[in-house]
């Protein structure tokens, strides 16, 4: 699709999208939401564009077609860097959190948890999953990606809980189909999607099996509800002529609960029912995936910030000090640590036993542990450099008012022949990204978008490989352990 066809795309669905306790008759044109739209509009546009092409756009393995790189099955470990490469151009071009990634990881999760649940137990997932992602290739959909449930107590099962319904549950089988009912909590991009594709969001035991579901569904479908997430600032964007105050006033990110009473779900439309020992690995997988991702993404945002820093520091008279210099070495440093490790943990892509290529799940963790760190201290050091001015600074009203406005002008003024607006410009866009609505898509995600810092700890812990490391310090410093039992 063209930007513009996905636009339209949107206004054909009947969602039932909540915001500040009201139902939204037209999602696509309210000025809350519509700037996340415009973030995914754009992983179209450019797919549009001869430059992009090769980093936006691949061929289908089960169709032969050329389709956006976001519907795309990895086929090798260069498709794994280009989605990397990929993820980084968008958050240059949005500076913001543009919502298809989750789903691409999903498809590549669930494409070969499938493979191997059909191999074990004779069932045909696999084949209804290639079934469903030629239809979301062919006509290039926006796909969101749903494993995180509200989970209530954290100390109990899914089984355990007082309430059943803080996980997703399948509580009727029909010979049509299933009957769902939960919720997805942190749901990105859910409101500009067309489809959902839900998975477990942790391992399970057999206690848990009518847990144990994967299955895609219309975004409209009957008794699907969105509750959009709020975020710090997001009333700006209702106040009559925002522009300078919104910070980044065409891009953004944003979260959802969606609630599913009662869906229904066509047996074609389902990839896991029950097989409650595969959850663990869908789970292990997509969240590999998903923390690869986090070495793109967030680099792509972190040169927004980094530039923005650069510019606030110029513009406040201040770029030729030593100390700005070593602050902006320091970010970029960090930024290009993070892309390092995303990039790492995509040239050790290995195949599976589906075909499709998986990531080195190490590495991938050790890439998200760093995002889990670094953005904020890339963070800290915009505010650093930015000054106490952006967010003490008097609002665009302010600015624009026939009486007041020259004070603003006058005293807000930073190095000479910088326009004041320009400045103030600068500092809202850093304000958006470190403190805003954009830090949805930047510092806050990056804790705990993916899994938390210890969900990474306890993968780098398992997949760390400590007997071998042992066995290696053994060898080299001739340890003999038999003496140990004398």
């Amino acid at each position: 699709m063209t930007k513009e066809q996905y636009i339209e795309s949107l206004r054909k669905l009947n969602l039932k999208v909540y915001l500040f306790g009201e139902l939204i008759e037209n999602p696509v044109d309210h000025p809350v939401i519509r700037p996340s739209l415009n973030s995914v509009a754009m992983t179209y546009e450019l797919a549009e564009m001869e430059e992009y092409k090769d980093i936006m756009t691949a061929t289908s393995n089960l169709t032969g077609k050329r389709i956006n790189r976001f519907c795309h099955l990895h086929q090798s470990p260069e498709d794994l860097i280009k989605k990397v490469k990929m993820q980084r151009l968008l958050g240059q071009k949005t500076g913001a959190c543009f919502q298809r990634c989750v789903g691409m990881d999903a498809f590549n999760a669930i494409y070969s948890t499938t493979f191997e649940i059909d191999e074990k137990c004779g069932t045909n997932y696999h084949q209804r999953f290639v079934e469903y992602m030629k239809f979301v290739q062919d006509n290039d959909l926006t796909v969101d990606g749903a494993m995180t449930d509200p989970k209530g107590d954290r100390g109990l099962s899914p089984s355990q809980q007082e309430d059943p319904d803080m996980y997703l549950r399948i509580v009727e089988e029909r010979k049509d189909g299933i009957v769902v009912r939960g919720a997805k909590a942190h749901q990105t991009g859910a409101v500009n999607s067309h489809e959902h594709l839900i998975m477990p969001t942790i391992a399970m035991k057999e206690e848990d099996k009518n847990y144990a579901v994967a299955f895609a569904c219309p975004s409209d479908a009957e008794g699907i509800v969105m509750i959009y997430g709020r975020q710090s600032c997001d009333s700006r964007k209702l106040e009559a002529g925002a522009d300078i105050d919104l910070g980044n006033s065409q891009f953004g990110g944003h979260e959802a609960l969606v609630i599913f009473n009662d869906v229904f779900v066509p047996w074609e439309r389902v990839f896991l029912c029950k097989e409650y020992e595969f959850a663990g690995m869908m789970v292990e997988r997509f969240a590999g995936y998903h923390r690869q991702s986090y070495g793109g993404c967030k680099v792509g945002v972190g040169d927004v910030l980094i530039g923005a820093s650069a510019l606030a520091a110029d513009y406040n008279g201040a770029a030729k000090a030593s100390h700005i210099k070593d602050k902006l070495i320091e970010m970029t440093h960090l930024n290009e640590t993070l892309y390092s490790c995303g990039i790492a943990c995509s040239c050790e892509g290995k195949k599976t036993k589906a075909g499709n290529y998986q990531i080195d799940l190490l590495l991938a963790n050790v890439c998200k542990q760093n995002v889990t760190r670094f953005p904020y201290e890339i963070a800290r050091l915009a505010e650093d450099i930015a000054g106490g001015i952006m967010v003490t600074m008097p609002s665009e009203q302010d600015f624009r008012d026939k009486k007041i406005g020259h004070y603003v002008e006058k005293y807000l003024k930073g190095a000479v022949g910088v326009d004041t607006e320009n400045r103030m410009r600068v500092l809202r866009l850093i304000e958006n990204i470190t403190l805003g609505t954009a830090a949805v898509g930047y510092r806050t995600e990056s804790m705990h978008g993916a899994g938390s810092p210890q969900a990474q700890r306890i993968m780098i812990a398992r997949q760390g490989n400590i007997t071998g490391k042992k066995e290696l310090a053994k060898k080299l410093a001739k340890v003999d352990e038999t003496k140990n039992r004398k």
